[in-house]
């Protein structure tokens, strides 16, 4: 009686773990009951019948790149399917642009399941399809592009490969949003050619920044000789109006005093009947008579108007002393 009370305690221990499912957040699991589909479990404690309802089992296959670089298939078996995020990173893989290069491409993959039901019953290997179906899909999008395209478009690229494989899994229960490549390495004969038209273009640059800097030198030194100039004849003008100016007001106040002194000459000499002209004319020539004695040369040439000059020189000295 006691080993049949324990086997049945044992039998409704066994019937409780194989019965209650406990589920952890964002993963769920795929009930088939008799091999039929039955229900979906989600997070938190669930209750099958044992032994009628059993988890479907799932085996998806990766392909893994281990430290050598090589290529392997790994496989994963698993009852619980996860709701998260995954990044799924692709094996480097060569592609052809349309102007024939060859270029090796890594793509990075961030996809959902977001319907556990179709992801398990629609494909027979979600990983393996969906890096299939990215493979396929890249080298027919960088086949429509040429190589400097492909390596200055990859937002364009990234667009265009995720509204292909979000349209494609559709159907298997998955949502892609977003693919991300990580590196586009071409043949070492055109990086050395991308390298040297990328030495020829800064040495261009630079030569250009070179011409541009002188010709603005250039352009500046001009501009301040020609300010230079500009400030120096202004300056000359303006000392030469000054100096004409003033040469101008010293003449006239000359002239203003011979003129009144050439008055009151005459003024005084028409006060004693005489001639103010002849006055005039014996002071000049008295002038000049003094102004030919003081040079180094005694011999002097007098003119024959000199005599009479000579003669009036008495009146003169009459006139002279009644001025006084």
């Amino acid at each position: 009686m006691e080993y049949v009370l324990g086997f049945l305690v044992l039998f409704v221990v066994i019937i409780l773990i194989k019965g209650i499912r406990v589920i952890q957040q964002a993963e769920t699991m795929l009930i088939e009951r008799l091999g039929r589909y039955h229900r979906t479990l989600t997070s938190g404690i669930n209750i099958i019948i044992p032994f009628v309802d059993k988890p479907r089992p799932i085996d998806w296959r990766y392909v893994r790149t281990d430290p050598s670089g090589k290529n392997h298939y790994a496989i994963t078996r698993t009852q619980r399917i996860d709701l998260r995020e995954t990044v799924y990173d692709f094996p480097r893989q060569s592609v052809i642009t349309s102007d024939n290069v060859s270029i090796e491409i890594n793509a990075l993959l961030f996809f959902q399941v977001v319907d556990p039901m179709k992801a398990l019953y629609e494909i027979s290997n979600l990983p393996d399809a969906i890096q299939k179906l990215t493979q396929t899909t890249l080298r027919n999008v960088i086949g429509d592009l040429e190589l400097d395209q492909t390596l200055t478009s990859r937002d364009t690229i990234n667009t265009k490969l995720r509204l292909i494989l979000d349209e494609a899994t559709h159907k298997w229960g998955v949502k892609v949003n977003r693919v991300e490549l990580q590196d586009i390495i071409p043949p070492r004969d055109i990086l050395d050619a991308m390298e040297k038209q990328m030495r020829a273009e800064r040495d261009r640059r630079a030569t250009i920044l070179t011409a541009d800097a002188s010709k603005q030198a250039a352009v500046l030194e001009s501009e301040g000789l020609r300010e230079a100039e500009i400030n120096r004849a202004e300056g000359e003008k303006r000392s030469k109006i000054l100096v004409a100016e003033g040469q101008a007001e010293a003449r006239m106040r000359v002239a203003n005093a011979e003129a009144e002194a050439l008055k009151a000459v005459a003024l005084a000499v028409a006060s004693t009947n005489g001639d103010p002209s002849q006055y005039l004319i014996a002071m000049r020539y008295v002038e000049a008579l003094k102004e030919m004695t003081t040079g180094a040369n005694k011999t002097i040439f007098m003119p024959f108007e000199a005599s009479g000059l000579m003669g009036s020189l008495g009146s003169l000295k009459e006139l002279w002393q009644t001025i006084k």
